[in-house]
């Protein structure tokens, strides 16, 4: 799987390269071909259907890397104008609006406390001065991020360069709201996962307020050091096969009580046939398909951890807040244009 996500990400390369004008020597036929075996050509289409989660990930890495390389032009360019606005050099400028807001260097007694919480054994007196200079650095580029954030507020910014966006299959996966919503988050997630209990209830709400507008599907992809996650994903599968899907999903993630026992407590609390349920639970009738959608998020789209989302086919993993999926959502219904970008963005992996 290694090898082919390496050559998608250099095919990807030689590809833009050529279409840029550069000098890469990976070129791309009139026929769309990047390789021929024995006169037979075979395309980044080929490579996208055989492999697609692969290629998936290698276009979103080189979209990372774009934006990262883009956003600090975008950076750049605003300092630029704004010195010459000012009349001013970038250091002038820089200076002014950025250094003076540093503030002063802490008390002898805050660095005194700063240094007690480092792991190291080297004296107070040698420390010091390291101390001070991380500071410095720290609340510089603090302080420089603010000042950027706000000239980017100030300026209408359309960021034209589009994420890659993938293809996945809603089929056995729990939809909360309308299948035909304009926005569909999919997500990929851990009942045992405390980042994934977190913004549960703020999942929930944005459907809410998006009436219509967006829908939530849910698959698993329990992690092998949450050992309670894989039965409780079954568990809310054979919920599920009772209709009571979404509430069971809710219940796992509220109250956080994934025992086996508990699982059936849960079940019996929304009044399902527990007969039925225990079953299903039991017999491991739902492992597959938990199975399955774990290996789709693991395999196929090289996801590292929980929660992860597709936002329309647009990769983000991590920390999302309800503002932020807000922003992604209303990004989405302006059409998937990118309207107001920071630097800080661009999700971690």
């Amino acid at each position: 799987m290694e090898m082919f996500k390496t050559a998608a990400v250099m095919l990807l390369l030689g590809v833009s390269a050529s279409r840029a004008g550069g000098s890469d020597p990976t070129t791309v036929c009139a026929d769309g071909a990047v390789a021929k075996i024995d006169g037979v050509p075979m395309s980044l289409r080929d490579l996208g259907s055989d492999h697609p989660g692969v290629l998936f990930e290698a276009k979103n890495t080189y979209y990372q890397a774009e934006r990262k390389a883009l956003d600090g032009l975008i950076d750049d360019y605003l300092i630029k104008r704004q010195a010459g606005q000012e009349q001013l050099t970038v250091d002038q400028l820089l200076a002014k609006h950025v250094n003076s807001a540093i503030g002063k260097p802490p008390s002898e007694e805050a660095l005194r406390v700063y240094y007690e919480g480092l792991d190291t054994t080297e004296p107070y007196e040698k420390m010091r001065g390291r101390i001070l200079d991380t500071l410095r650095e720290t609340r510089t580029s603090k302080a420089r991020a603010a000042y950027v954030q706000k000239l980017r507020s100030a300026a209408q910014i359309d960021v034209l360069v589009t994420a890659p966006r993938a293809a996945i299959s809603l089929a056995d996966t729990p939809i909360l709201g309308s299948p035909n919503a304009p926005v569909m988050i999919i997500e990929y997630a851990d009942f045992e996962c405390p980042f994934c209990q977190q913004i549960a209830p703020d999942l929930s709400r944005l459907i809410a307020d998006y009436d219509g507008k967006v829908a939530l599907a849910y698959k698993d992809m329990p992690l092998a050091m949450h050992p309670h996650a894989p039965k409780a994903a079954e568990a809310a599968h054979c919920a599920g096969e009772q209709g009571k899907y979404w509430e069971y999903h809710d219940v796992l993630f509220s109250t956080k009580q994934l025992e086996i026992s508990q699982l059936k407590q849960h079940a019996s609390a929304l009044k399902l046939d527990t007969e039925r349920f225990n079953q299903c639970l039991d017999s491991g009738e739902q492992a597959a398909l938990v199975n399955a959608q774990m290996t789709e998020g693991r395999q196929e789209f090289q996801l590292q951890g929980t929660p992860s989302y597709f936002v329309n086919g647009r990769f983000f993993y991590g920390g999302l807040t309800y503002d932020r999926l807000k922003v992604l959502v209303d990004e989405e219904l302006a059409g998937g244009r990118t309207l107001q970008v920071s630097s800080q963005s661009t999700p971690a992996r």
